[in-house]
């Protein structure tokens, strides 16, 4: 198996997360133990943002950092877990909320894909870029 930057460079929808990832210097870390739970916005998930949003954000590394940090969650936490949640704490520090009561929502973002498997952790493919407040 993979890890979670592996995993998400061979599904072949996360072309602009993993651009991010790199660019914010993520990857080592999201490539190291973990385990992590990552809220994983897909290439059209990107496209939906505001245009210009994505090379805004990648010349301003810190709010790059910001953001993808609070699509990740610290631990391995499966889609039968996150089901009983209401909140989560990101890395980030702030908390995502947590809608099970028809499909599974992080925030207002829909979970297309859950417990896609990775060695360190695990990706839960979202429809919508999560913005922290």
């Amino acid at each position: 198996m993979a890890n979670i930057i592996d995993t998400a460079t061979n599904n072949g929808s996360f072309t602009t997360l993993v651009a991010a990832i790199q660019a914010a210097g993520l990857v080592d870390t999201l490539k190291g133990p973990g385990p992590f739970t990552v809220f994983a916005p897909t290439d059209a998930a990107f496209n939906k943002l505001p245009a210009g949003t994505v090379d805004a954000l990648l010349k301003d590394i810190p709010k790059l950092k910001k953001i993808l940090t609070y699509h990740v969650v610290s631990g391995k936490v499966l889609a039968a877990d996150v089901a009983k949640l209401k909140t989560a704490t990101t890395v980030e520090g702030s908390d995502v909320k947590i809608d099970a009561s028809n499909g599974v929502k992080i925030n207002d973002a829909k979970v297309a894909t859950a417990d896609v498997a990775a060695d360190n952790g695990v990706i839960h493919v979202i429809d919508t870029v999560l913005i922290p407040a």
